[in-house]
């Protein structure tokens, strides 16, 4: 997997960070540079820790299913993808009433982002590929557009949020076609 399949995968999984942070910008419930960091980090902490549990789920098992491992990566982006699509066409997304860049709030927000990404752990691991790299250009991807998501909510939150989700969705599976495509042209 080179540089550029990576970045993509990092994109596509930061969607969702950055379509909750353009919403918390434009609300105007994170302020401040120090709200602004903690949100931006760990959602880009979360995004770097669950593809690694992902990862070391799927290698226990990633003996056993080689011959369809392909199709199996496929699924789970796709899937990822079709729910970020749908999260993205969704007219009812409301946002939090509470600070998300505090307590409990913030934790569950930065597993709900990132819980998609054990989805791309195990798609590494059926791949083959060492997950330690993508993991970290995921993690700062997610923080880097966190925090400009949140530098940029005012306006473009409500004009372009939704849209970045159904972008984000789309690559994703994008990403899963060329796999397969891969795989059987050989």
């Amino acid at each position: 997997m080179n540089f550029f399949e990576i970045l993509l995968i990092a994109i596509g999984m930061a969607m969702d960070a950055f379509t909750v942070c353009l919403g918390a910008g434009t609300s105007g419930q994170v302020c401040g540079p120090r709200p602004t960091f903690r949100l931006a980090f760990h959602f880009g902490l979360f995004q770097f820790l669950l593809p690694i549990v992902g990862w070391f789920a799927g290698t226990t098992i990633a003996a056993y299913i080689q011959a369809y491992d392909h199709w199996i990566a496929f699924g789970l982006l796709a899937f990822v993808g079709l729910r970020m699509i749908r999260s993205g066409l969704d007219p009812n997304g409301e946002a939090k009433k509470n600070d998300p860049s505090r307590g409990w709030t913030l934790v569950m927000l930065s597993i709900a982002v990132s819980i998609d990404a054990l989805a791309i752990g195990l798609s590494l691991a059926f791949l083959g590929v060492l997950v330690w790299y993508p993991a970290i250009v995921i993690g700062l991807v997610t923080g880097l557009l966190s925090w400009l998501g949140l530098r940029l909510g005012n306006g473009a939150g409500r004009l372009w949020g939704k849209r970045v989700e159904i972008l984000g969705g789309l690559m994703l599976i994008g990403i899963g076609l060329r796999i397969v495509l891969t795989h059987l042209l050989g």
